[in-house]
């Protein structure tokens, strides 16, 4: 059974974004103050009454109603405490950052991309032609409602409180990170084995050896310098051998 949470008593124990309950106390042409039980009463701004284009306080609540709160700010020194009836967003305007990698839950299809709840005030946005790197027709062919996705922002606008995101844009990233970690891996083997990387011809003996059924020569660890330039003139040797031996029986 989980424990219940102790409601603030005093203004200084009031944080943005806690949850209050509290009773309209009074109503005035700009919001409604709400007893929250700290000794100040909170404003509950008209703007902050959860529905759009509000011209009467009293449409949306009345004296002595008993409301459910958020604080969104609290400044103790001159005992204010702005509240609000909607819950305040998880995620910051200053939290989101053109390069950042953001989760979130898709929420609407339209035919020109899909909206995302990343938990900031607005959804964020994926347009269609940001879904994938290839070309996608729909957005319900990427992506459907309910389906949790990951995705980079690549454009903010807070004053317009706007988000765009890119599925694409994350997925060339990963793929520009895999094509490293394969180059700075075959450029380790080579300098383990102190090989070159194989030229035109190299290539060209070594198809001829496939062809032919014998099998590549497997490489080896490290080993004295006289050993290594030993067995390279010996493979070297064969591979011309079997590529005449190709040419011949080509003609």
């Amino acid at each position: 059974m989980s424990e219940e949470v102790k409601q603030p008593t005093t203004i200084e124990e009031l944080t943005p974004g806690v949850e209050l309950t509290g009773t309209v106390k009074r109503i005035e042409l700009y919001g409604a103050f709400v007893d929250v039980g700290v000794g100040t009463d909170g404003l509950l701004h008209i703007s902050q009454l959860g529905k759009p284009n509000v011209r009467n306080v009293e449409d949306v609540v009345k004296p002595g109603q008993q409301v459910t709160v958020y604080v969104l700010r609290v400044d103790q020194s001159a005992r204010k405490i702005a509240l609000s009836l909607e819950k305040p967003a998880s995620v910051g305007w200053d939290a989101i950052t053109v390069g950042s990698t953001v989760t979130g839950k898709v929420t609407k299809l339209e035919s020109f991309g899909a909206f995302v709840d990343i938990g900031a005030e607005r959804l964020a946005m994926i347009h269609v032609s940001e879904l994938a790197s290839g070309y996608v027709k729909s957005p319900s062919d990427v992506v459907k409602v309910g389906d949790e996705v990951t995705a980079e922002v690549i454009k903010v606008d807070p004053r317009k409180k706007r988000i765009d995101l890119s599925i694409k844009a994350l997925e060339q990233q990963e793929e520009k990170e895999r094509v490293k970690e394969a180059r700075q891996s075959t450029r380790e083997e080579a300098e383990e084995d102190n090989e070159p990387v194989p030229s035109a011809m190299a290539l060209a003996l070594q198809r001829a050896m496939a062809e032919s059924g014998v099998p590549m020569p497997e490489k080896r660890g490290k080993k004295n310098s006289r050993g290594k330039q030993e067995r390279r003139e010996r493979e070297q040797r064969d591979l011309e051998d079997i590529y005449e031996r190709t040419l011949r029986g080509n003609r």
